[in-house]
């Protein structure tokens, strides 16, 4: 029997527009001067950061081919390479966010498949996929489907088998999949191997004072319950970068406040990162 070693290459550290999601702005809680994409490109120049992932909190699908190009253009000059993310995995959505990866050279295409009012089948998914392989391939751009509230671990095993591309795999997020009801454990386990695109985010779970439940927060990176060099161990071979995001719990009634210790934790956790990408 032959057996079968992985070569793992090593992560290399991110941050995301989810690690500034009070700065850039929350519907209802909008600053007077929203972070954007260039903001967010100077804060990883300052944090000494070398990928940026552009999520679906700032829509590039607002962007006009030539602030792509300008984007794109900015980028370089810092020494930042792009990842995007979308949400509501349609075909007309999956068509032009392939043409925006491609043209920010993005080889990271996340998507969250639902969207408002918009929850496929996992053969609606597959059939909305599929004819987009051969293209993904071809422009070398990783599908990576994040796991989510709705839909379970077994889920996206099934569809990834159906699919069988080495083209299409994971976005693992730490936390979301608590929303349906699985631990860390089960999503290290069955989407581990899958991975293309890591985003790491810590957690507390804490009981409520009146002991009926618990209250699920974020916390900064290495003050919390996510066994973060054990979680990494459990990524596949493709994933190339951990992108820090963020929960950061609201200053009631003073989002200033809030956006600064935003700061002050993503200041911290991309430390914690890095260290533990390095040991």
């Amino acid at each position: 029997m032959v057996k079968i070693v992985y070569i793992y290459i090593k992560m290399t550290a991110g941050i995301s527009t989810y690690t500034y999601t009070w700065a850039i702005g929350v519907p209802g809680n909008m600053p007077e001067k929203p972070m954007d994409v260039f903001g967010l490109i100077e804060k990883a120049t300052n944090l000494d950061i070398s990928v940026v992932q552009i999520a679906d909190n700032i829509p590039l699908e607002a962007f006009s081919d030539d602030q792509l190009h300008k984007l794109k253009s900015y980028a370089d000059e810092k020494g930042i390479a792009l990842e995007i993310g979308t949400r509501k995995l349609t075909t007309d959505r999956l068509n032009q966010f392939i043409e925006i990866a491609d043209i920010l050279k993005s080889k990271i295409l996340r998507f969250v498949v639902d969207g408002k009012q918009f929850e496929p089948s996992l053969l609606q998914i597959e059939e909305t996929i599929r004819p987009f392989l051969a293209t993904l391939g071809e422009k070398g751009i990783y599908l990576a489907l994040e796991n989510h509230d709705r839909l379970f671990t077994k889920d996206f095993v099934a569809l990834l088998k159906k699919l069988d591309s080495s083209w299409v795999g994971i976005c693992l997020d730490t936390v979301n999949s608590m929303g349906a009801g699985e631990g860390l454990e089960t999503i290290m386990e069955r989407l581990g191997p899958y991975t293309v695109n890591f985003h790491v985010k810590e957690f507390s779970v804490k009981r409520h004072s009146h002991a009926m439940g618990f209250e699920i927060q974020g916390m900064p990176l290495g003050k919390g319950m996510l066994p973060l060099k054990e979680t990494i161990k459990h990524i596949g071979p493709k994933c190339e970068t951990a992108i820090l995001e963020q929960w950061v719990p609201p200053e009631v009634g003073n989002l200033q406040a809030t956006i600064q210790k935003e700061d002050l934790w993503a200041k911290e956790s991309v430390e914690f990162l890095k260290k533990a990408l390095d040991d």
